[in-house]
């Protein structure tokens, strides 16, 4: 997915809300189209508002973005890979989860010097 803001607010924000029982723990997980809408499109606000590829951000099974200026990786797996569940990359992206909680959980992988995004979640503001 290239990196641009070229996901509509709206669509985002709709996207979001239509999870955000879920996230709540107020209603079952969503069909997996909702769920992967709403990965997909924050993953690309994400990689619009940290342009670069020095990190790949991945949430299987939905999608993966690189992001984040730094040294450029071209082959083979790149060193700053951070790695997450749906759930949880939701809870980060709406701010229900801090960056520093997720990690001390162990529910992110994250490897190399590069590898955090707490400066740039959440994704979706109010």
């Amino acid at each position: 997915m290239p990196p641009s803001r070229s996901v509509d607010p709206a669509e985002l924000r709709a996207a979001v809300t239509a999870i955000a029982a879920w996230l709540d723990g107020d209603e079952e997980k969503p069909e997996r189209p909702v769920l992967a809408a709403a990965v997909r499109l924050s993953l690309r606000a994400l990689a619009a508002d940290a342009p670069g590829r020095t990190v790949e951000v991945r949430v299987p099974p939905f999608g993966a973005v690189q992001c984040i200026e730094g040294p450029r990786h071209t082959r083979g797996t790149p060193p700053n890979v951070i790695e997450t569940d749906p759930r949880t990359w939701l809870e980060l992206a709406t701010g229900r989860l801090q960056w520093t909680d997720a990690m001390e959980a162990g529910r992110v992988t994250a490897s190399g010097t590069r590898a955090d995004l707490s400066h740039w979640l959440p994704v979706v503001r109010d």
